[in-house]
């Protein structure tokens, strides 16, 4: 936070944006990255904070916060460098800009600008320096960045002001009390402990993996206090069960192992230190059982290094996670870097991963990140230990390069590429024509590129009107288009030894006897697009050639008139 560190060029060398554009990116290359995010966040805060200094407001004012955050960076350059790199750090400058533009809501604003002097106390409990502020604290609670929150027993609902001293490294806050008068606490928040301070003081949780070579564990924080760690709102406070946490840290210990397994560099090789802070949404219990796969995983360009997951079953669906919400941050820390494309935001490319048409922006990172996610299971197949693993492994690297590819075929045709992009998107079609080339099972390989086909034709069913359009930019799409349930990636994963349903006999490769289940269905629904893009699709494997080619290509055709089943 030297005024010698912000005169320092950023240029990015050859070397590093080329792994990085292959779908990679070694440790050297990631840390380029955040040093352009830590770039990027101070002069977005120097921004913020010229339109904070003349805000009306009961607690310290912004300036005295940023003198005492920058004096406790002098004294302690790493803990506070922590601070301002912390995702929700970054969350709170974006959304703090999207508030005095008008474009987000939240507390008033006031309360909101205080976040800076909870930033500065806890940079001045790590520095060990003497500091008061007059704090918002909303229900008795005051969240400190990057170490936990303080809660004041029987404090005054709502939003209130409070008072914060640090000194010594002890954190004293003193709030008006439910009744009369007011309520005080002390505490020492450093060294974190578990437990530490009963119910007055709640620790952050932190996820540890082992170092590389034996080294001091890396810990990751495990977000459920910071009222910034959403995408963009302000969130309250969602503290975890304890075996809650507990899974959580089980999960991300296993996945971590997995994620360090051996094997050749490139995409889908991750270094769990390069993330910064995982949020769990949606649980605050182990009951109900979660999926065996991760139902819903975000992550922002404002919070390099942080993602939102629900919580999976299954260990390896939290490392395949990991791969890709982390793809998901370099690739929006290049976009801050280099203009990549020209997009108009208009939502009208086929994702193959998704329900719903994308715009260009979205494509690319999509592409992006199932790239990264074929490594990971290219490099699962390399060391699958039974043959179910080889045949699941095989299917989701070969579906993930098959779906990447085709999306990066998009971009390159769409004419709106810059000349940085073009050169990324070249990296990525290097990448996957050379996996395109690597073996994989022929059943794993069969059920891929089945549920491929399937994908497309179920979306060009469900969101395109049919017309003689064949170019992206000309498709018109259905008024009442609604997401749908993509059940086909996860249930061609394997094959079923006894199949009963359609779907079932053509994952297991008997393409007649699922024509006749989804003719059956169809016989009294001719236009469900679940089983219309069933019956496209199996129908095209049984009588290859130009006629099957055409109905793969615009099966939205078929809808009227309906199909002769």
């Amino acid at each position: 936070m030297t005024s010698e560190q912000h005169l320092a060029p950023l240029r990015m060398p050859d070397r590093l944006f080329a792994e990085l554009a292959a779908g990679g990116g070694s440790a050297a290359a990631v840390a380029f990255l955040e040093r352009a995010e830590r770039a990027r966040r101070l002069l977005l805060l120097r921004t913020l904070l010229g339109h904070l200094d003349a805000l009306p407001t009961p607690l310290t004012p912004v300036a005295e916060a940023w003198r005492v955050l920058k004096e406790a960076a002098e004294k302690a350059p790493e803990p506070v460098e922590r601070l301002l790199l912390a995702p929700p750090t970054g969350g709170w400058i974006s959304h703090m800009l999207r508030r005095v533009h008008g474009t987000a809501t939240g507390p008033p604003l006031w309360a909101e600008a205080g976040h800076l002097s909870a930033l500065a106390l806890s940079a001045s409990l790590h520095a060990g320096t003497e500091t008061a502020f007059d704090v918002a604290l909303t229900d008795g609670r005051l969240p400190l960045p990057g170490l936990g929150m303080v809660q004041l027993p029987d404090a005054r609902e709502g939003l209130a002001v409070g008072r914060a001293t640090a000194a010594g490294g002890e954190l004293t806050v003193e709030g008006p009390g439910r009744a009369n008068g007011s309520v005080r606490v002390s505490c020492r928040p450093l060294p974190q402990r578990a437990g530490a301070g009963g119910d007055t003081w709640l620790p952050l949780r932190t996820l540890t993996h082992p170092g590389p070579g034996g080294e001091a564990p890396v810990a990751v924080v495990l977000e459920d206090l910071d009222p910034y760690r959403d995408l963009d709102d302000h969130l309250p406070p969602a503290r975890l069960d304890e075996d809650e946490a507990r899974e959580w840290r089980r999960l991300f210990g296993e996945a971590a192992r997995i994620l360090a397994a051996p094997g050749t560099p490139g995409p889908g090789r991750v270094d769990p230190a390069m993330i910064r802070a995982i949020v769990p949404f949606g649980r605050t219990g182990v009951s109900p059982p979660p999926l065996p796969f991760v139902q819903v995983s975000a992550s922002s360009g404002d919070s390099f290094g942080g993602m939102l997951i629900v919580r999976p079953a299954s260990a390896l669906a939290l490392a395949e996670t990991l791969v890709h919400e982390l793809q998901h941050s370099k690739l929006a820390a290049l976009l801050h870097l280099f203009p990549l494309l020209e997009d108009d935001r208009a939502e009208r490319y086929y994702a193959p991963w998704r329900t719903d048409p994308r715009h260009l922006t979205g494509l690319l990172h999509g592409a992006y990140a199932f790239t990264g996610v074929a490594g990971f299971w290219r490099d699962r197949l390399a060391d699958a230990p039974s043959a179910e693993a080889v045949e699941r492994a095989g299917y989701f690297f070969a579906l993930r390069r098959l779906q990447s590819r085709l999306a990066v075929r998009t971009l390159l045709s769409s004419g709106r590429l810059t000349v940085q992009g073009r050169a990324l998107v070249s990296g990525l079609v290097r990448t996957l024509d050379g996996w395109l080339r690597e073996e994989v099972p022929p059943a794993a390989l069969g059920r891929a590129r089945t549920a491929a086909a399937l994908h497309r034709t179920e979306w060009r069913l469900r969101n395109v009107v049919p017309a003689p359009a064949s170019a992206p930019s000309d498709l018109r799409f259905r008024a009442d288009r609604t997401s749908w349930p993509d059940t086909r990636t996860h249930g061609f994963a394997t094959r079923s030894t006894l199949p009963r349903t359609a779907d079932e006999h053509l994952a297991a490769g008997d393409a007649a006897a699922a024509l006749v289940r989804y003719a059956d269905v169809l016989a009294d629904a001719p236009a469900e697009p679940h089983a219309l893009a069933g019956w496209i699709v199996a129908r095209t494997i049984l009588e290859p050639g130009r006629a099957a080619r055409r109905m793969l290509a615009r099966p939205e055709e078929l809808l009227e008139p309906s199909p002769r089943v």
